[in-house]
């Protein structure tokens, strides 16, 4: 399943392998068809597997998008039954008891997973039996037919591994000389339990349906919505936002029972003729403070039509984000609530990612050395890591009349004749040869701190290659 997860993305027609890193060195971690063929396996040395099959293609493997993608599966099977639960790391358990007949049988049911699967370029071994035990023993180690039947005639001539057992237990049954399902039940069951222990009988009994095993199902994402219905209509502001309050205390608990918080909220207010109003506030940071998020509804509420008057309120959190608990001390930086606020009602009006940021960026030359961020989706990083002070103003570079490495006595700028008054420098920066830029083609720049006596604090540079004076920033 990792393999093909990554190759329905990016298709490959050559043998390809998953790698992961353990124990300080590089393993195959999944791999295809082309690649087995080849005689490479799982586990096997990454470099190992290269000196078989010069045109092995690899990829780092990712096992939290895995378990994404298995979930994702998940959710896909519930179109045939409601309980479906995972089995290891990529496998699926289905409990079709009851919605079978709804397909035309189990085997049109079974059909239908294998051809849906194959579509989506997934290969699935599928196994269906009355206990969960054997349908994972068919699905493992039978390549016949998938059809339903009594767990006994379908899974005797299985090998031993085909119970589920520990490494530990089907090593020693196959060292006393029980090789199959069939074998394990001729023995004596006091003697397996007093030699094997009682993981090898309970498997067994679970495979045959004596000892029943049940199917957690995977739960379904919390539902962050509340809603209330009012005995009267109301269509006053202050009578709508009281109703925001209540819900928002019901809504702010349960995100916080969760653990999360709320980025973008939802308020429907359903009129009596049916019509439905809405107010979106989208917020610049994750919250379930009743306190803050109240007063950020209001400028909506206000533009609600009411109509005849508003009998339902309903209140949704449509996208929320993890927001822990954290622990309040003297030492712990206090954020700027107000600026998260302001955030909020500034974006939307104008869209959050309009209200912007800059943040450093890792680069010595100073067009790259800034990023613009939308504030409500980065943080706020630490002061530049530079040696040298930087302008706070910077412009495209405005040519000056100089000649000579030092800056010139006298020039003119912005139709200002200007006298320096110190220069502190130079200060040399090279082209970043790795990155395209059509601005440092010239090659070096010698960069001077020139305060003027008119009171003005600019940053010059010279280029030696072709000598020539510019003027690029501004000191406040």
């Amino acid at each position: 399943m990792p393999s093909e997860r990554v190759l329905r993305a990016r298709p490959i027609d050559a043998p390809f392998a998953l790698i992961l890193r353990q124990s300080n060195t590089d393993r195959i971690y999944c791999l295809n068809a082309q690649a087995e063929k080849m005689g490479l396996h799982r586990g096997m040395g990454f470099s190992d597997a290269r000196a078989y099959c010069r045109d092995l293609q690899s990829s780092p493997a990712d096992l939290q998008a895995d378990q994404r993608f298995l979930h994702t599966l998940a959710r896909w099977s519930k179109r045939y039954c409601p309980w479906v639960g995972l089995e290891g790391s990529n496998g699926l358990v289905l409990n079709i008891a009851g919605s079978a007949h709804l397909f035309g049988g189990e085997t049109a049911m079974v059909d239908d997973m294998r051809h849906s699967l194959a579509r989506a370029g997934i290969t699935a071994n599928l196994g269906l039996a009355d206990t969960r035990g054997a349908a994972w023993a068919l699905a493992h180690f039978s390549n016949g037919p998938v059809k339903a039947g009594t767990p006994q005639t379908q899974i005797l001539s299985l090998p031993i591994d085909a119970l589920r057992l520990t490494n530990k237990s089907s090593i020693a049954l196959q060292r006393a000389g029980v090789r199959s399902i069939a074998d394990l039940i001729a023995l004596p069951r006091a003697t397996v339990t007093r030699r094997f222990g009682r993981e090898v009988l309970l498997r067994l009994d679970q495979a045959l349906g004596s000892q029943p095993e049940e199917i957690s199902p995977l739960s379904d994402a919390p539902h962050y919505g509340v809603r209330i219905t009012l005995p009267e209509p109301i269509g006053l502001s202050a009578d709508v936002m009281a109703g925001a309050e209540r819900l928002l205390q019901q809504l702010c608990a349960k995100l916080k029972t969760h653990e999360m918080g709320a980025r973008i909220l939802q308020l429907t207010l359903r009129r009596v003729d049916q019509a439905n109003q809405q107010v979106e506030l989208r917020l610049a940071r994750p919250l379930r403070d009743v306190g803050r998020i109240l007063p950020l509804f209001q400028r909506g509420v206000d533009q609600v039509d009411a109509g005849y008057g508003i009998d339902q309120l309903r209140l949704e959190a449509t996208q929320v984000e993890p927001l822990p608990a954290t622990q309040i001390s003297h030492s712990t930086p206090s954020r700027h609530k107000g600026l998260d606020d302001l955030i909020t009602r500034i974006g939307n009006r104008i869209g959050l990612e309009n209200v912007q940021r800059f943040l450093p960026a890792d680069s010595h030359i100073p067009e790259r050395s800034f990023i613009i961020a939308p504030a409500a989706y980065s943080e706020p990083s630490g002061a530049w890591s530079t040696l040298r002070p930087r302008p706070l103003r910077l412009f495209t570079p405005e040519a000056i009349a100089g000649s000579g490495p030092q800056p010139p006595a006298r020039f003119r700028w912005r139709r200002m004749s200007l006298s320096v008054g110190r220069a502190t420098g130079p200060e040399r920066i090279a082209p970043e040869w790795w990155l395209p830029d059509d601005n440092w083609r010239s090659g070096l720049r010698d960069y001077w701190r020139v305060e003027t006596k008119q009171g003005w604090r600019l940053w010059l540079f010279y280029t030696p290659q072709n000598p020539g004076w510019f003027v690029q920033g501004e000191f406040a």
